[in-house]
C-alpha cells in the first residue's frame, strides 16, 4: 500500500486539503487524477543545462525549432541568437527531458550544420515557459 500524504490547499482555498498517494519515485496522484511531483522530489528531478551550438545556426530556424522543440517535450527555458555566431539556450526539465532536447541541439533543423555542442550543468532556477530572446 502507497503511503498517504495531505497537502494544504492554496492560499485562495485554504479551508481545502487535497489527499495525494505518492509512489516511491515521488510522484503522486491527486484524488481528481491529476499526477505531479512531491515536492521534496522536485528539486532532485528537474536538471538545468546550459547549451551553446555552433556552426552554421543563424538564419535556418534554430530558435524557433527549439522553441517548438521544448514547448512540445514540456521543458522551460530559452533560447538565443550569440554574436558570435552561436546559439545559446538554457533547459530546465525532467532528466530525460533535458538529454531529448540536448539531442535534438547536436541535430537542429533541417537548414543547420552543426559543428560542436557544449553543455554545462547549473543550478535550476525554475524558469516559466520557453523563450526566444
Amino acid at each position: 500500500m502507497k503511503p498517504r500524504k495531505t497537502l494544504g490547499g492554496s492560499a485562495a482555498a485554504v479551508a481545502r486539503t487535497d489527499t495525494v498517494d505518492f509512489d516511491r519515485q515521488g510522484t503522486g496522484e491527486h484524488n481528481d487524477g491529476r499526477w505531479y511531483l512531491d515536492p521534496m522530489h522536485a528539486a532532485e528531478a528537474r536538471q538545468r543545462r546550459r547549451v551553446v551550438v555552433s556552426g552554421l545556426v543563424h538564419n535556418v530556424w534554430y530558435r524557433d525549432s527549439c522553441r517548438s522543440e521544448a514547448v512540445a517535450r514540456g521543458v522551460t527555458g530559452w533560447v538565443r541568437n550569440r554574436s558570435d555566431g552561436a546559439v545559446e539556450a538554457v533547459f530546465e526539465g525532467s532528466r530525460e527531458t533535458v538529454e531529448q532536447m540536448i539531442s535534438w541541439c547536436r541535430v537542429g533543423p533541417p537548414l543547420a550544420h552543426i559543428d560542436d555542442v557544449e553543455v554545462s550543468e547549473e543550478v535550476v532556477r525554475g524558469e516559466v515557459g520557453f523563450l526566444i530572446r
